[in-house]
Formats: C-alpha cells, structure tokens, sequence
C-alpha cells in the first residue's frame, strides 16, 4: 500500500484541543486527531477529561461507579465467509471444517451449557454470507431448506430462545434493511463492527480490506443507518492499527456519531486495538500500542459524549485494565466463562472474579448487563419486539435495567403477545368533532431523531434539486411541444431539461400545459369522472417507525391511540356493505402487538361477513413488515394474503421514492427498492395496486420527476397499476412541520402542475389520474379536474389519516357530492369499481356516510 504518513500534530495544537475539550467545546476534526497524539502528561489530561465526561453519564444513569459486562457464550454458527479480511483467523476454508454450519443441537448444546453457568447471552458470529462463495455451504442450506444464513441464523436464535432462555446477540455481518426486519424479532440486539471509513483499506491491493465486498465502508454505514431506521439496539465501533491515519480514525469516530444522533440506536461502541496473529498476510504487522488504544478511547468518549457506552475487549489489553477505565470506558464487553474468544483464540478471557478485582482497584463496580443495555431495556417500544419482552424480563432488574445476576435462564415460548384491543376507537367520529387530543406526541423530541442532524439533510436534498433545475424559456417551449404530440417522452433522459421546465411552468404557460393534460386525458379515458364507493378503515393508529410526516400514529399510552379487533373491523365492513360500498381499504399503524396473524384474518372475516366486498388493503410498508415478522419471504406472504382473499393492495409508502428524501421524512420507513420490490411481486401474483406520491414537504422536481421515473418502470414490467394518486402534503400537525424543516404543504401552482405532469409523463401506462378531495376540498378537485384528472377516489366513509394531520375537508362525501364536484368541473360523473370496472348504479340503502361502531 501506498504510504499515508501525516505529518503529526504540534505539541501546541495538542494542547490547544485539550483546553476546547477540557471546557466541553465541541472538536472539529483536526482538534480530534490532534487529540490522538497525546502523550505523557498531555495523556494524562485526555484521560482526566475523559473519565469525567464517562462519569458525568454514569451518575445521569443512575448508575454512577458502575462498569458493566455481559456473561455470554460464543457460538461460531458457520466459519466461512465470502469476505479475505488479510488479519482474520476466524474464516476458514471448508475443508478444514467437520460441517460448514454448526447443526441445531451443537447451537442448543453450547447455549444449555452456557444457562447452567449463569450465562444471559448468545453471541452468535459467523462470516458474511458463505453460500455466495462456497458451494458446500449452499448444499447444506439447501438440504436442510434455509434459503439463506440469515434465515438460518433466525431459527437458531428462535431454539436457543425457546429451549434455552439466553438472548440471542447476532453479529452476521453486513444486513439490508429487510434483513434487519427479519431478525429484529428474533434478537435484543445486533451489531456490527464498522471497523473503519478508509475506503483505500478496502479498494486498494494489500490493503487489508481488499477483496471483501462486504467491508466497503459505505456498505457498512449504511448496515448502521438501516439498523436505526429499523429500531435494533446496535453496537459497532473500530479497529485500530490496520493501516489508517490518525484522521480516518477521527473521520470513523465521527461517523458513528452522526448515526447514533440520528437514530439513537448504538447501544455501545467498541475500541478494539489490531493484534497480529500468525499465518495470516497481516501477521508481520506490528500491534496496535496501548497508549494508542488509550488515547482513541479517550477522545471517542469525548466526541460521543457522556451518554456513550464504550467498550475496550478486556482479553486484547496486556493487562492495562486501571488504563482503559481512566480513559473513559464504562463496559468490558462480554465475557464467557465457557467458551473462548473463537475471533481471538490465542488471547483467553479473564476470570471473572479477576476482572472484578481489577475493575475496583481502579474505584468502579463491576455488574452484569444483558446483551441488549438498560436504557433499552427500560424503554422497551420500540426497541425490543414483544414476543422478546418475556425473554428480557425474566433476566432484567425493572429499576436499572441491568441483569438480575441470580436469575437463571429458562426457556420460554417465543410467541405473540394477549391481544389488547381498545383505545379511541371512535376517532374516526370524534376527528371530525372534538378532534385530536393535542397537537404532536409526547416523545416529539427524541422519536424521531435529532432535528438539528434532519435538517442538515433536507438542506442537503433541497440545495441538490435548485442546482438540477432547467427552467428556460427554450426548454419550456420544448416541453410544451413535446406534452402535446408525445407526452410520454416526457419521461425520458434525454428530454429531462424539458421536463424540469414544465414542473416550473407558471402563468399561461401552465395554463397552457393544465389544457393539454385535459386533452390527452379526453383522449385517454373520455369525459367521465369515477369514483368508488368504500369506507377506509384504519385498524390500529399504533405505530413507532417514527415518520416525521406522519401525525396519524400514537405510542400506546397516548390519548388518542386505539386497536379494533377482528370483530369491530368486520362490524364496519358490513356497514358499509349495507351503505353501498362495494370496497373496504385497510391501513393501519405498524403496531408491535398486533399479532402477524391478524392481517390475513381482517380479510377472511370481511369475506365471511360480506362475500361480495372487494379488500383493498395494506401497505407496502405493512406486507414487508409482517413477512419479515412471520419470517417468510414477501412473496410467500402475499400468496398467504391472496389466498385469505386480498384482491389489491394501497400503493401508499411511496411518499417519494428517492432514499436521499426518504430518508428525511420518513426514519425508519422501507427503502425505495423494497417498495418496488413489494408492488412488483404483488402484480406479478396477480394483485394490482394503486400507485402515490405525497409532495411539497422537503422534496423538489427533481425527485417528482425521478418518482415517475420508477413508476413507470415497473408498470413497463408488471402492468399492475391501476391509478396514480398525488397527495398533497397535509403540514399542519405534521412533526417534520412543527420542527421548522418542511415547507407548508404545496403551493397551488404545484398542485396544477403535480397533477398535470402526472397525466402526461404516464400517458400510455397508467390512464387514470385522481385527485384526492381529502387533501385538495371540492372546489380544488374541481380545478384540477379541469387539469388532467379524471377521478375522485373513493367515498370513502370514515378518514383518519389527513384529519389527524390537520386537512379541513371532512373524512366523507356522498355519492351526491362527488357528482356535484364532477358537475362543477362540466363533467359527467360514475361510479366504478375498485379496477376501474363499470358497476352497479344505485346503492342498496341511502348513500350517506357511515360514522357507527
């Protein structure tokens, strides 16, 4: 490798970022890695600093004096791995294994083992995917039916906690988010060592990354902001002495930083200094030197500050344990009094009563933790899964959320929690009355991360946008020309500019573009405005993925949080039955404590009510959800659905499909690709969707026209979209609004052009165009009719979602009143099916909306 000597930090910049440091100022880069270079005296001080700064978070903890260890055992699932880290001895080549996996009783035989020792925690290691590289791998899988490792992983972790009662930690390695999803039930806790953010360790030969694609420091950055999207009390941290300067090592520190303020799911962060070991292409490389591990120590707890829990590995640090407590750890990391260090085998664990000894010689406590750590233990939503929750309290003192050191684990049932249905059940009568009893949730500060960290991003996105923009007079022109002799082209790369200037039309040039979206629509689908007469129901407002636009979801205590139960929702649906509605749509929140059973149950207790209903249900966000809850694939749950009697599903969960946006609105919500991953396999089984986008929050045109993009995509390859829906962003409750991020909603100008460009750029794909009266009131669904839409949605009975979010347009219209909206527009108007079909023309019973049960 190439030789990437520094020239050092000045003793005198040294000592300068210790005085910053030494009155809590916050450090830049340069004063970090100045930092790092301290020694003797000056590292005596670092030290000082530090230990104060950890013991500052102890006493706010509750807990002060006290460092924590977790009793565990290490179970080496497989050791095999695609990746060639150059300083491993952990990975192996098959042949010098008995098997490729450890098989079920070997799991089970260890984890026993361990429960009779007083162990809590399994620690499950194992390299990143190894059927990707050995064809062993892949045949034991395959004979023994696991699709992958991680499905694998899942069940062992579901044997150890049902035979065993120690809580499964899982270190697989690189995860996507619906990896992570899938898992999450199934552990209190995950991690992943982000090890560091040189990307020249990884990309360039002889480093000691090079060749494993899974130690691409992007790749892992992402794992870590996937596991906090996901809610999973993660650990991470870096090694040191493999070849990065002082400030990639600060670059890596400051990295993890940005994720746990944004997500606040790093639970602990690892020091862990390199040592070489024999045999392997870094073996001629010197270890890492204490006073170096002391020293990064030092200043990662003064960049994450005291709230941190930092950890340095007790059996790599020759001894030194006074050195690394000064330096501010406050954790030793687990500790097996059974099974070795498989990842450091020539370096034992102390004896437990040895680390207690040194760990108060140098005037602290040492107490037993659980793998996941007590702030997350107390917490409980939305970090921990409620099937874990039994698990977890069986071994957790409730005040300090440490481990109880003489309980024992038992097996227990890994299994849904009592059904407890009940709350404010009459919102969707009250909203439109009383109300919502205030205005944001209680947790407004911290649910949805830090907001300083969110706005940087929106900034980010936004700035990115103004410079794509192409708002000439010539573009325009060209756009306009194009929207009336080939739309659709609209769509294409090579007319983007023009595109871009039509999202910017203004005046009577968008006047001019609202005319010709009304001519192709005339063209398209004829003068009739549709509608659907149906009754949302929105099951369960219980949710903590965390959506920062969203004012519709509650915690479980709040006052305005309900779950129906079968029954009520059935109750509803035969109503609207007896009303006239030929659809029922069901969303809800993504409530932990639902049962994954309840979704397939909804539909078959509507079809038994009312055989005749169509079910239009469930989100994209809701199916991948569930399916990584059930721990079956998205397409073995939709077949479930299907066969329970789902005919289509809401294309709701798009917002915007950009990640970069994403991201800033939504927290913890799917990826872009899940989502498209969900509708694509949804029409490829024969349900159809809907398709939306939800504008004027944080985005730009740029990603409203990259949006249709991908919707068109994947209507060329599925032709399962049944109607595209462009919801205006509703602010007025919003979380992402009151914080001072999100702009108002969208102008007026926007909403014309939204609805107009969406007519043209999916002229040929997907004919019908509706206008949400929800969002936009009857006199703007009137104007936009006369701008490109040709459908008024649904009925639609009861609405929660908008009304919470603060719209003013009701939650119901009758039949009478979206024909009056079509007549203002001059339009005929009729009643369709959920597809689009022609339906019956009269209702069974008056058309009013229904405001029962």
């Amino acid at each position: 490798m190439v030789d990437r000597t520094e020239p050092g930090p000045t003793v005198e910049s040294t000592r300068r970022a210790l005085r910053r440091a030494a009155t809590g100022r916050t450090l830049d880069v340069a004063e970090a890695t100045a930092l790092l270079a301290a020694r003797d005296d000056d590292l005596a001080e670092l030290l000082r600093i530090a230990s104060g700064v950890r013991d500052a978070g102890l006493r706010e903890a509750g807990r002060p004096g006290i460092v924590t260890y977790s009793k565990k055992v290490f179970i080496p699932l497989t050791r095999l791995c695609r990746d060639r880290c150059h300083y491993c001895t952990f990975a192996t080549v098959p042949h010098r294994l008995p098997a490729p996996f450890l098989d079920r009783d070997e799991v089970l035989a260890v984890a026993r083992a361990g429960a009779e020792q007083g162990c809590k925690e399994a620690l499950f290691t194992l390299g990143d995917r190894p059927e990707e590289r050995w064809p062993a791998a892949r045949r034991w899988l395959d004979e023994r039916g696991y699709d992958s490792t991680v499905d694998y992983l899942r069940a062992c972790a579901v044997a150890v906690l049902e035979e065993t009662g120690l809580l499964p930690h899982l270190n697989p390695g690189v995860l996507s988010w619906s990896e992570l999803q899938r898992l999450k039930p199934v552990a209190p806790s995950m991690g992943m060592m982000l090890e560091t953010t040189a990307t020249r360790l990884w990309s360039e030969p002889g480093g000691p990354h090079f060749g494993s694609p899974d130690k691409e420091p992007a790749v892992r950055l992402r794992v870590l902001d996937d596991a906090g999207r996901v809610g999973v009390p993660f650990t991470t941290g870096i090694l040191i002495g493999i070849g990065e300067t002082p400030a990639e090592r600060v670059d890596a520190i400051f990295a993890i930083r940005r994720a746990h303020r944004e997500y606040g799911h790093l639970q602990e962060v690892i020091v862990q200094n390199f040592r070489a070991k024999p045999d392997t292409a870094m073996g001629g490389m010197p270890d890492a030197e204490l006073h170096d591990l002391a020293a990064t120590v030092a200043v990662s707890r003064v960049l994450l500050g005291p709230k941190a829990r930092i950890q340095a590995p007790p059996n790599l640090i020759e001894g030194e344990y006074d050195l690394l407590l000064r330096a501010g750890i406050d954790d030793w990391g687990g500790v097996s009094p059974l099974t070795p260090d498989h990842v450091n085998p020539e370096r034992p664990w102390p004896q437990l009563d040895e680390l207690a000894r040194h760990t108060a010689n140098a005037g602290f406590t040492l107490r037993e933790r659980l793998t996941v750590y007590p702030e997350y233990v107390r917490a409980g939503d939305p970090w921990l899964d409620p099937r874990l929750l039994p698990h977890v309290r069986a071994l957790a003192d409730p005040q300090t959320g440490l481990a109880v050191e003489s309980a024992r684990p038992v097996g227990l049932p890994w299994q849904e929690p009592d059904e407890g249905y009940g709350g404010r059940t009459d919102l969707h009568v009250d909203i439109d009355v009383t109300g919502r009893t205030g205005d944001r949730r209680g947790d407004f500060d911290h649910v949805y991360g830090d907001w300083s960290a969110v706005a940087g991003q929106a900034e980010a996105s936004g700035a990115a946008g103004r410079s794509a923009a192409g708002t000439g007079a010539a573009d325009l022109r060209a756009g306009l020309r194009l929207a009336a002799t080939d739309p659709a082209a609209l769509l294409e790369p090579g007319h983007g500019d023009a595109a871009m200037a039509l999202f910017a039309a203004d005046g009577p040039a968008l006047d001019e573009l609202c005319r010709i979206a009304d001519d192709v629509r005339h063209d398209a689908v004829g003068d009739d405005v549709t509608y659907v007469v149906n009754r949302n129901i929105n099951f369960s407002n219980v949710c903590y993925v965390g959506c920062r636009f969203c004012a519709f979801a509650q915690r479980e205590r709040d006052a305005d949080a309900y779950r129906l139960s079968v029954e009520q929702v059935a109750e509803r649906a035969e109503q609207a039955w007896e009303a006239g509605a030929s659809e029922v749509c069901l969303q809800g929140g993504i409530d932990p404590k639902l049962p994954v059973t309840i979704y397939p149950e909804l539909v078959r207790a509507i079809k038994a009510r009312v055989p005749g209903m169509h079910v239009h249900a469930f989100s994209p966000m809701e199916i991948v959800t569930a399916a990584a809850k059930a721990g079956v694939t998205v397409r073995d749950w939709l077949v479930q659905l299907r066969e329970a009697g789902l005919d289509t599903i809401p294309g709701t969960a798009a917002e915007i499909l950009d990640d970069d946006v994403r991201w800033v609105l939504t927290k913890g919500k799917l990826p872009a690709a899940a989502w498209v991953e969900v509708v694509g396999t949804a029409h490829e089984l024969g349900i159809r969707s809907s398709s939306t986008m939800m504008y004027g929050h944080v985005d730009h045109p740029g990603q409203w026209l990259a949006h249709l993009r991908v919707l068109a995509g994947v209507q060329d390859r599925t032709g399962g979209f049944t109607e595209f829906v462009a919801l205006p962003f509703v602010h007025t409750n919003a979380p992402i609004y009151l914080a001072g991020i999100a702009r108002p909603g969208p102008t007026w100008r926007e909403n014309r052009v939204v609805h107009a460009m969406a007519r043209l750029l999916l002229h040929g794909r997907i004919d019908n165009i509706q206008c949400s009266w929800v969002k936009l009131g009857d006199e703007g669904s009137a104007e936009l009719l006369r701008g490109g839409c040709n459908d008024l949605g649904g009925t639609l009975m009861e609405e929660t979602i908008s009304r919470m979010a603060g719209s003013g347009n009701g939650s119901a219209r009758t039949e009478e009143q979206l024909v009056a909206i079509a007549s203002a527009a001059g339009r005929p108007a009729r009643r369709r099916t959920t597809a689009y079909g022609r339906t019956r023309a009269e209702p069974r019973s008056a058309s009013v909306p229904v405001k029962g049960s």
